[in-house]
Formats: structure tokens, sequence, C-alpha cells
């Protein structure tokens, strides 16, 4: 395959920005392509949550941007990571706040404006550092605009012609709509305010516009690509989405095992492999002893490291909570989300010490204590386009829980006693009596000792890295380009 010039743009990058699972992919798709011998680059805000060990260089000093009748100004820095050039477009006003879409009380009101300011940056860019990209691949309704200006404003612009779009639905669930008056917001044409364009009930959709204007598009897996197209998961563009059923693919994410791996962990605080699984337990002894709770031999520990909200089956986790501490088993908790779960566990923790820890942070370093220490992982979600968690437990010897659903029906598979084959337990309706029931067939095996051993390690077996992924997404790029100089 002959070197690509790719753009990755994204609204969020590990490791200088993050609120869920785009971020970690942002941030590690672009070193295994890197490695793969293709010249990538990413660019992303520069929100005031973005640190970095080196400094970053301005390499463009003024853009003007239009955003609805004004103009506002961009600069462009840069710095290296993984040997991957990170652009972040500059703006304080739309950039330097508590948080990157929003605060705990809801989404900031001018997202139309941050975001279009954002993707007719990026476009800008391309052509003042003169990077001409074969492919540029955009994340999610915030980099949503950027196909559909490609195919409007820029159509003509000689610099572009070549230049294919993959958009990449990380959530569907999260669409960037807006009132209809952000149409003018756009600069785009007002003719686009119609069902064939980003008209969306009434509003105006930027995800609907990158699914509407890229020439490929692809989930974080194969399962969630197809469970989009239902009335069910579709979240009202499922009759888009079958319109494009043969532009629209699954891939299942990668894992950065340089991030993520027990053998190597810093954060953790004892190393272990497959060939020396019982160094485990001291990390499970070390992870309890800091949050309070007593090390209990043959006591199972729960991990649960997620974004409290329903989609993630915080609902049913607390319909049985009452229950489920009345188990031998210990449960600790780290995320943050809605308030109507952090005040419920908040009382759980206090009701319950004994039994139940919560963390109501983003802690990345108790993060990998918690897979490392813990015997389970939960995921019970209501759907779930890939999951990176589940992924994550299988290498650290932890056991995952989750419902059928997306990326967790890819990847997780029933323990089968009799046959030793398997890597997790799963449930199929989403109800927090299945719940229950997933949970204490795991406790079950559990308490076999050999049974339990053989599931830790057919998980940690398994080989999840990015270089498989990326070279599918590479088969991605190549159809996208393809397809835009077919036209």
């Amino acid at each position: 395959m002959n070197k690509l010039k790719i753009l990755i743009a994204s609204s969020e990058a590990v490791p200088f920005a993050k609120t869920g699972g785009l971020a970690d992919v942002a941030g590690a798709l672009p070193k295994a392509l890197k490695k793969l011998g293709h010249d990538v680059r990413v660019i992303l805000p520069k929100y005031r949550m973005v640190t970095s060990d080196k400094p970053l260089r301005k390499v463009v000093k003024s853009l003007s941007i239009p955003v609805g009748d004004a103009e506002e100004k961009a600069v462009i820095k840069m710095v290296a990571h993984n040997q991957v050039p990170f652009y972040f477009v500059c703006n304080n006003r739309y950039f330097d706040r508590e948080g990157l879409y929003g605060t705990s009380a809801g989404d900031y009101p001018d997202n139309d404006q941050r975001f279009t300011f954002f993707c007719r940056a990026a476009l800008k860019m391309l052509k003042e550092i003169d990077f001409q990209p074969d492919i540029i691949h955009c994340n999610d309704w915030q980099t949503g605009l950027i196909p559909v200006y490609l195919s409007t404003i820029f159509k003509e612009d000689p610099f572009f012609k070549d230049c294919g779009v993959l958009f990449t639905v990380h959530n569907l669930g999260y669409q960037g709509n807006f009132p209809a008056s952000s149409l003018k917001v756009t600069g785009l044409p007002k003719d686009l305010f119609s069902i064939d364009g980003l008209e969306f009930y009434k509003q105006v959709s930027f995800l609907k516009g990158g699914l509407l204007f890229s020439q490929t598009i692809n989930t974080v897996s194969h399962t969630y690509s197809k469970e989009i197209q239902t009335e069910e998961f579709g979240h009202g563009l499922d009759g888009v989405l079958r319109e494009r059923a043969s532009d629209l693919s699954g891939v299942i994410n990668g894992i950065d095992y340089d991030e993520w791996n027990p053998a190597i962990d810093t954060d953790i605080s004892q190393n272990y492999t497959p060939d020396t699984l019982s160094d485990k337990e001291k990390n499970k002894e070390s992870l309890l002893k800091e949050q309070g709770l007593d090390f209990k031999k043959g006591v199972p520990l729960m991990g649960i490291v997620g974004r409290l909200a329903g989609q993630k089956g915080f609902d049913i986790l607390s319909e049985i909570i009452g229950r489920l501490v009345r188990y031998k088993l210990q449960i600790i908790l780290l995320g943050t989300g809605e308030e109507i779960y952090h005040r419920f566990f908040t009382r759980q923790a206090l009701k319950y010490p004994e039994k139940f820890v919560l963390n109501l942070t983003y802690n990345n370093a108790l993060a990998h204590k918690i897979y490392a220490g813990s015997d389970f992982f939960l995921m019970p979600s209501l759907y779930e386009p890939c999951g990176l968690g589940q992924l994550i437990s299988f290498k650290y010897g932890t056991v995952p829980i989750v419902r059928k659903t997306g990326g967790l029906a890819d990847t997780v598979f029933e323990f089968n006693r009799k046959e030793g084959t398997g890597n997790g337990f799963l449930f199929e309706n989403y109800s927090s009596e299945e719940l229950l029931t997933a949970i204490k067939q795991a406790l079950k095996v559990y308490s076999k000792k050999h049974l339990f051993k053989k599931l830790v390690l057919n998980g940690m077996n398994q080989d999840f890295s990015w270089e498989h992924s990326a070279n599918e997404y590479l088969k991605l790029y190549l159809k996208a380009i393809i397809k835009k100089k077919g036209k």
C-alpha cells in the first residue's frame, strides 16, 4: 500500500483531553497508523484541560474563521506525541472553559458555534500548512460539518479535489442537534435545511451531515453497525443509515498495550503476566487497602469504571444494588456523570461502607488499579457501540459481566464450564433481574478455582492490539478515496 496522508479530526484525544472512548481511539489509532508507515496527523480543539509535557509550538499565527455573520480568530499550535503531530485549534472564547462540551448542568448553548469554528479552522489550517490529505477521518458530530463543507463550500477547491472522508460514529446517541437558526451559523446554503440535508425534526443535525456527506461510514463494532439501522437503536436516523448500508461497516477498537498491560503498567502495585497470575492478588490487596475496604480471601471484587449514565446500565444496577451487597462480594465504582446517579450511589456508599466504595471523579491511575485489582468488571450497558472496558479487563485477567449488545456482543462470549471455552458472562434482555442472574453465575464459577483460572487465562491470551484495527481502517480509507475520485 502506498503511503497515505491522513488527517484525523476529533474533538478529544488522549493524553490531551478525554470524556470517553473516542479520546482513546484518537490517541491510539494514529500511533498504529504511523507504525504502518503512513503520514498521519491529528487535529482537536485546545481546551483548558489540555496539558502537555512538551511545549505547544505555534505553527499558524492567525486564521480568520467565519462563524455566522462574524469572523473569529484561530491560532494553531502543535506538539508531537508518539511521533505523530497533534494540532490544536486555539480560541479562548470558545475553548477556555471548564468542560469540553458542557458542565453537569448541561451542554454549552453555543456548541453550534464552537464546532462550526473547529471544522472550518481544521480545513483552513490544512491549506495554510500545505498538508494535502488523501483522507480526512472525522469522528462524531463535532466533526460532522467537515464532509458537508467539502461537498459544498470547498467543492470546487482543487486542494481538496481527491480528498475522501471516513466518518466514524462512536455513539449515535450524541447527535449535535441545534435550532434551525444554526444553519446560518454554519454558513452553509439554505437549501441544506431539508429532509435530504441537515434538517432533523425541524433542527439542524451536525451528525446527520457527517452521515450523508462522507464517502464511507463506520461504527466501532460490527453488531452496533447493524443495531443502528433499527428503530430501537437508530435514534431517529435509522432510515438514513439503511439508505447508506452499503457504505457502512464496523471496526472493533483496539487497545494500546503500551498503555494497558499489567506486565509493564507503572500505575499498579505489582506487575504480572499469564505466567505469574498469582501476583494479580497483590494488586487486589493494595487497591482494597487504598479504598478503605478489608481484604478477605475468597471474596470477589467487582470493578466498575465508566460514565454514570442510564445508557451504561446504571439504572438497572441501581435497582439491585441493595440485593447485590448481600452476596459475598465487594464493589468499587469509578466515574462521573448524571446527577441522579451521583446522589443515588453516594447514598449506597454511606449505607454499605464495608461493601461498596464510590469514586466520583476521573482518575486514570485509579482506573488502572481497578482493572488490575478486580476479579470481575461490570458493563451492563443498554447499548455499547464498542466498549473499551471489556477489552482492557481481558488483558488484566478481570472477567467481564456484560449485556449482549454492540461491541460487547462481538467480543465477550459466555463461559462454558464443561468445555472451558468463553471469556465472560452475558445477559440478553435489559433488566435488573437478568443482570443479577449473570452476576450469580459469575460468582458460582469464581468459587471453583480451577474453572475461574481457566476463564481468566482465556481472556488474557486474546489479542486486541491496534495493528489489526488500523489495517481495517486503511481499507475503509482506500474505499473512501476511490469513491471520491470516481465522482
